[in-house]
């Protein structure tokens, strides 16, 4: 998907959230343990329950590499099931690759032509050589880790070079030299939305994949305040918040619930912006 097409769906569906599919075995409601793939069966009902209010979907793939062959074979299943029944949506595989030379072929092929999937996250902390494999797909996307949500992200991302920058800073304008706003988002936590105007600062035009709002804590009126751009720019991811609003029979009706009341929101902010 082109950056335009992203960019055209937010304005038509007027919306610029991402629903993540963190679909945890172990939360499945009741009613559903009857069904020959209960897995599957909850991913497509929130997905045919929520897919006119968001723009993209995010399958955290550590919640089906745990299940084994049986999640890995969900995942796959996932993924082809938005591609045919709802070809507009963006999915990102939130993966956090980052390994070096032909393991990173191996993890791109994996993911472009395999599973094809529109983007993945990769982590950046081995350098270009890590990066540089996902971009050899013209029509793939790098969501590359700029400033997490975690707090361990004090640790190293925002730890003070000598220069006065933020490590996290360095990272992100030495990737924009990488790649253009046309393959290339950054991720940034939302609860670290004290710092997306560095950000942008940086990368003024580069769409930013913003998780962290909902369960997490993250403030989206602020985020939007310092990270909007005229074309939007911003895809904000909500999980658990959506797909696990209700645990009983109402699951699919609850989560539908609270995306549209997102994307209620997220409206509002574009129409303040003059996104839309």
């Amino acid at each position: 998907m082109t950056k335009q097409q992203l960019v055209d769906n937010i304005k038509e569906k007027r919306s610029f959230l991402c629903i993540g599919l963190d679909t945890d075995a172990r939360r499945l409601p009741d009613c559903l343990m009857n069904e020959e793939n209960p897995m599957l069966a909850f991913n497509k009902a929130i997905i045919d329950a929520t897919n006119a209010y968001c723009i993209a979907y995010k399958p955290n793939v550590a919640f089906y590499e745990s299940m084994g062959s049986y999640g890995i074979k969900v995942l796959e299943d996932t993924i082809a099931y938005i591609n045919e029944k709802y070809p507009e949506q963006f999915i990102i595989a939130d993966g956090k690759r980052g390994d070096i030379g032909n393991t990173a072929n191996l993890y791109a092929r994996a993911y472009f032509k395999h599973l094809k999937v529109d983007a993945i996250t990769v982590a950046p902390y081995m350098g270009s050589d890590s990066v540089k494999p996902f971009l050899e797909y013209s029509d793939g996307w790098v969501a590359l880790l700029g400033l997490t949500s975690n707090s361990g992200a004090e640790d190293f991302q925002l730890q003070k070079l000598e220069n006065g920058k933020y490590l996290f800073e360095e990272v992100i304008e030495k990737a924009t030299t990488w790649a253009s706003d046309e393959q290339m988002m950054f991720v940034v936590g939302a609860t670290k939305a004290e710092y997306i105007e560095r950000v942008r600062a940086i990368a003024p035009t580069h769409f930013l994949l913003v998780p962290g709002v909902g369960a997490q804590g993250g403030d989206l009126q602020a985020l939007v305040a310092g990270g909007i751009t005229p074309q939007c720019g911003l895809i904000v991811n909500s999980s658990r918040g959506i797909i696990y609003a209700d645990s009983s029979e109402q699951f699919a009706h609850a989560a539908q619930r609270e995306a549209r009341k997102l994307q209620h929101e997220m409206e509002s902010l574009l129409l303040q912006y003059n996104v839309i």
